[in-house]
C-alpha cells in the first residue's frame, strides 16, 4: 500500500503520479491518498488487518508517525510477535528527519528507485521506538521549548506560511526569547537516577540526529541510535546568555554540554511532571499539553525498509 500526503510541503501531483507509475510497474500497489488528520493511522491499521507486506507513506514526519502508529497498535496493547507490514518511507515533508536519518535519499523520485532496489534485496530491518502509553514515537519528543517552536509553526502552516528552515530558525530564536521570561518549569524522573528539578526544557530522542536545519545535523544525543535506548537531554536554563555556548556546539556538531544541560543517551525510562500543563511536541506533532508524561523504550518494535546501518565516529 503507497500512502499519500496530497497536502505535504514537497508533494505535488506530477510527483505523486510519476512515482505511483514507477512503484506499481515493478509491485501489486494500492494508491491510497489522505484526507484528513489521522488517516494515515486509519490507511496503515487497514494494511495491517489485510496482510499487506509493505506500507510505503510518501509525506511528511506526521504522516509517517500516523502510519506506524497503525500498524502498530497502542503500546500498551500492541503484540511483537505479531506479524506486521513493513514501512517504507518516501519524503515528501519539509524536514523528513525520520527518512534521512534511515538513510533515504531526500529527492522523492530517487528514494522510489532507492526503495524499489531495497525491497528487491529483501532489505528490511527492524529498530527501537520510544512510546507513551499510547502513542509511538519515531525519533524525538520533548516538553517545553521544541513544542513551544513547533506550536508556532502549525500556527504559521495553517496561516498559509510555507515551512522553510529559515522560518523554523527564526521561529526557534524568537520563542527561545519569549521563553525566558517563562516561569514554567517541571522535574525529570529516569530510574536510577536523581531527581532533576526545575527543568526549563527536555528532549527524549529515539535516534540521532534530533532535527536537521536546512542540510545541517542537530545532535543532541550522538550516542542514542535506533538500537540503543532513549536519549535525554534536559535544561534548567532557557537564560540566553548560558545557552548560546550550548547553541553553538550544537549547531558544529561538538559534543553538547553545559552546567544547566542534563544528558543521557541511553536510557529505557524517563517521566517528565510538572505543577502546571507545558506544551508537548511528538515528531513534529503539537500534541497538547501535559503535567505528567512518561516516555518508555521498545527495542524492535518495527520493521523499515532501509540500507543497512553505516558505523560511524561519534565524538565524545
Amino acid at each position: 500500500m503507497l500512502i499519500v500526503n496530497p497536502f505535504a510541503t514537497a508533494t505535488s501531483p506530477a510527483g505523486r503520479d510519476a512515482l505511483a507509475h514507477t512503484l506499481s510497474a515493478h509491485f501489486d500497489l494500492d494508491v491510497e491518498l489522505t484526507t484528513h488528520r489521522g488517516h494515515a493511522f486509519e490507511l496503515a491499521t487497514r494494511a495491517a488487518a489485510e496482510g499487506f507486506d509493505t506500507v510505503i507513506v510518501h509525506g511528511g514526519d506526521g504522516s509517517v508517525n500516523e502510519a506506524a502508529n497503525g500498524l502498530l497498535g497502542p503500546p500498551s496493547v500492541s503484540d511483537p510477535t505479531r506479524q506486521r507490514p513493513a514501512l517504507a518511507v518516501i519524503p515528501g515533508g519539509s524536514a523528513n528527519v525520520f527518512a534521512r536519518t534511515l538513510g533515504i535519499d531526500p529527492d522523492p523520485l530517487l528514494a522510489t528507485q532507492q526503495i524499489i532496489s531495497l525491497l528487491d534485496a529483501g532489505r528490511c530491518r527492524r529498530i527501537g521506538l520510544g512510546h507513551t502509553d499510547d502513542r509511538w514515537f519515531l525519533f524525538n519528543t520533548g516538553m517545553g521549548m521544541d513544542a513551544v517552536v513547533v506550536h508556532a509553526m502549525e500556527d504559521k502552516r495553517h496561516a498559509g506560511k510555507t515551512a522553510t528552515p529559515a522560518r523554523y530558525l527564526w521561529t526557534t530564536v524568537t520563542s527561545f526569547l519569549k521563553q525566558s521570561g517563562s516561569s514554567a518549569t517541571f522535574d525529570v524522573e529516569i530510574p536510577g537516577r536523581d531527581r532533576i528539578v526545575g527543568a526549563r526544557f527536555g528532549f527524549v530522542s529515539n535516534t540521532s540526529p534530533w532535527t536537521y536545519l536546512g542540510p545541517r545535523e542537530i545532535r543532541t544525543n550522538p550516542g542514542t541510535a535506533f538500537d540503543t535506548g532513549l536519549g535525554v537531554f534536559v535544561a534548567t536554563s532557557t537564560g540566553v546568555l548560558r545557552n548560546l555556548p550550548l547553541a553553538t556546539r550544537l549547531l558544529t556538531q561538538a559534543n553538547p554540554k553545559a552546567r544547566h544541560l542534563f544528558r543521557d543517551d541511553d536510557v529505557d525510562e524517563v517521566r517528565f511532571v510538572a505543577a502546571e500543563p507545558i506544551d508537548v511536541q511528538m515528531d513534529g506533532d503539537y500534541i497538547g499539553a501535559f503535567r505528567d508524561i512518561r516516555f518508555r523504550h521498545r527495542r524492535d518494535a518495527l520493521a523499515v525498509v532501509a540500507p543497512p546501518v553505516e558505523i560511524t565516529d561519534i565524538t565524545t
